[in-house]
C-alpha cells in the first residue's frame, strides 16, 4: 500500500482538500492508498478544515469536516513513501527536515497551488479544480 502525505502551510485549506481528493480518486480506481495531511506550521493544530474548504467539498458531494490539522513532523519523512506539497515554500520547509525515505514533490507538478486563506470563496474553488485534476493524474501514474 502506498503511503502519501499532503502538506500545506496550516493544514486547514489546501491539504485537507488534496487528501480527500486523492482518497476519492484512489477508491474510484481501486488503488490501495493510505493518505493523510499535515501543515508546515502548527498554528491550527487540532482544528477542523477552514469552513470554506468544507463548503467547496460539500458542493461536490464530499465531507471533510472530521479532518483535524496536525503539524508535519520529522517522522513523516520515514513513515510516508511520498509527500505532496502545495507550493515552493512548503517544498523548502519539508526538505529542511531530516532526510527520510519519502519522495517530496509538488502536488501539481511545476506549479504552486495558491493559498486561498486570505481570499474569497472563488480561490477555494480554483484550488479544488487544480487539486482534483492533479489527484486524478497521481492515481493514474501510481497505478501504471
Amino acid at each position: 500500500m502506498k503511503r502519501v502525505l499532503v502538506v500545506c502551510l496550516g493544514n486547514i485549506c489546501r491539504s485537507p482538500i488534496g487528501e480527500e481528493l486523492l482518497r476519492i480518486h484512489a477508491k474510484k480506481n481501486s488503488y490501495n492508498l493510505f493518505v493523510d495531511s499535515a501543515g508546515t506550521s502548527g498554528w491550527h493544530q487540532g482544528n477542523s478544515p477552514d469552513p470554506r474548504s468544507c463548503e467547496v467539498m460539500k458542493r461536490h458531494g464530499h465531507n471533510i469536516d472530521s479532518q483535524r490539522s496536525r503539524p508535519l513532523i520529522d517522522q513523516d519523512l520515514q513513515t510516508f513513501d511520498c509527500i505532496l506539497v502545495m507550493d515552493a515554500q512548503n517544498l523548502a520547509d519539508t526538505q529542511s527536515l531530516p532526510v527520510g525515505q519519502a519522495e517530496i514533490q509538488l502536488f501539481v507538478p511545476n506549479t504552486d497551488v495558491p493559498d486561498p486563506y486570505y481570499g474569497e470563496g472563488d480561490g477555494f474553488m480554483h484550488v479544488y479544480e487544480m487539486l482534483d485534476q492533479a489527484a486524478e493524474n497521481w492515481i493514474k501514474t501510481w497505478s501504471a
